[in-house]
């Protein structure tokens, strides 16, 4: 296809990308209607119509070696520096269990959606171990399985719109439970009681804005956080290659594990993971790793609407949103009625679902946005472990359904 800019024209091609990302980036944190269509299908969006006006090309080395092979792999170790999973279980307490419980209900959603649907989306297999990684964790998540499993760039692309859509939906139903007087009824809610007798002060600014406020960042800590996650991806790189010679594939069950154990980014989750549990405070000191990290992600949501055509996203589009809606089904099931039987506050039930359908920073929008800030910590905790396991339970979705 010929494209107004060059395949091989590399600047021209970098400097879209970047202009994209912040554009999108500076929209989500100026204007309530972008922060509520988020950032990242605002970038996709981007490219998908400069892709379809044939204004860049629909694969470049840019995208496919830069992007794909370094900015993706070099964004995990970044974002996971918070994932200390000794503080997140003794400090979470009943929020991390109904969040497990949660996690379990994606998994068995994925599952259910690929045995219904299977016949009629070609690719299925994948798409279902990219969502339930994304709606264990988030978008890292979704990131890492896509690139373990090469899922088709179109294929992604009609999923995130499909995502998106969904998110929209799954957000209005949970702030409506919050907010019913059936739900108030059944389930204890001393957050909302507090909320109601003391009133709420809401910032007049986007949600992505009050998140990301501007911090202190140091040269150093720019070069600690870039040396740390390059030497993270190389010993992960060199673990999994270890595993993947020595795990034969002669059968399902060890093919499962050769994939499982030989890819580089359940390493990379792993290394990071136990990194940042015994390196507490070194993790600390690394400011600006999760702000290069996200940028990094960003780039990615850029690329994978590159090769998408608008009239395959129309098509695929409707079916995979019911994709997503059933694994979305699910989560809320085991959430609610595992929450009731167990006694677990309504609030804590509300915020554990969003960490797993949406991630940490989205539950934690929520939490601030209805004034139960006593719960910002513990969910953004929850949500980052989500990160963690996320990665090994989509892979092994994908594992089990041959994607």
């Amino acid at each position: 296809m010929n494209t107004l800019i060059a395949p091989d024209n590399n600047w021209a091609l970098l400097s879209i990308l970047f202009l994209s990302s912040f554009l999108a980036i500076y929209l989500e944190q100026t204007y309530k209607w972008a922060a509520k269509l988020t950032g990242a299908i605002i970038t996709l969006g981007i490219a998908v119509l400069l892709t379809n006006f044939r204004v860049i090309p629909t694969s470049a080395p840019v995208f496919d070696d830069i992007v794909w092979g370094y900015a993706v792999p070099l964004a995990i170790p970044l974002l996971l520096l918070d994932a200390n999973v000794m503080k997140i279980w003794r400090e979470t307490g009943k929020l991390l269990l109904v969040f497990l419980i949660g996690a379990a209900g994606t998994f068995v959603g994925a599952l259910v959606g690929t045995a219904l649907l299977s016949d009629l989306v070609e690719g299925l297999p994948g798409v279902a171990a990219m969502m339930t990684g994304s709606y264990i964790g988030g978008g890292v998540n979704f990131t890492a399985i896509a690139d373990a499993f090469h899922v088709s760039g179109g294929l992604i692309s009609a999923t995130t719109v499909a995502d998106n859509l969904n998110m929209a939906v799954y957000l209005m139903i949970l702030l409506g439970i919050a907010s019913s007087s059936f739900f108030k009824k059944h389930y204890t809610h001393p957050h909302i009681d507090r909320v109601e007798n003391a009133g709420v002060d809401k910032a007049g600014e986007t949600l992505a804005a009050s998140y990301w406020e501007r911090h202190d960042i140091s040269l150093k800590d720019i070069a600690a956080s870039m040396a740390y996650a390059a030497v993270v991806v190389t010993v992960s790189k060199l673990i999994a290659a270890f595993f993947a010679g020595v795990i034969p594939d002669n059968n399902g069950l060890l093919k499962m594990l050769n994939t499982f154990f030989g890819s580089q980014y359940v390493w990379i989750t792993n290394v990071s993971m136990v990194f940042a549990s015994l390196f507490e405070d070194k993790a600390k000191e690394m400011h600006g790793a999760k702000e290069v990290g996200t940028w990094l992600i960003y780039l990615f949501y850029f690329v994978i609407g590159v090769p998408a055509s608008i009239i395959m996203i129309i098509q695929n589009a409707p079916l995979l949103f019911v994709f997503c809606f059933i694994l979305v089904v699910f989560n809320m099931l085991f959430c609610f009625v595992f929450g009731k039987l167990l006694r677990i506050d309504l609030e804590d039930i509300i915020l554990a679902s969003n960490a797993n359908i949406g991630g940490p920073t989205t539950a934690a929008g929520m939490a601030i946005s209805l004034g139960w800030t006593r719960l910002v910590g513990p969910c953004m905790l929850v949500g980052t472990f989500g990160y963690v396991i996320g990665t090994w339970l989509g892979i092994i979705i994908g594992s089990i359904l041959g994607a």
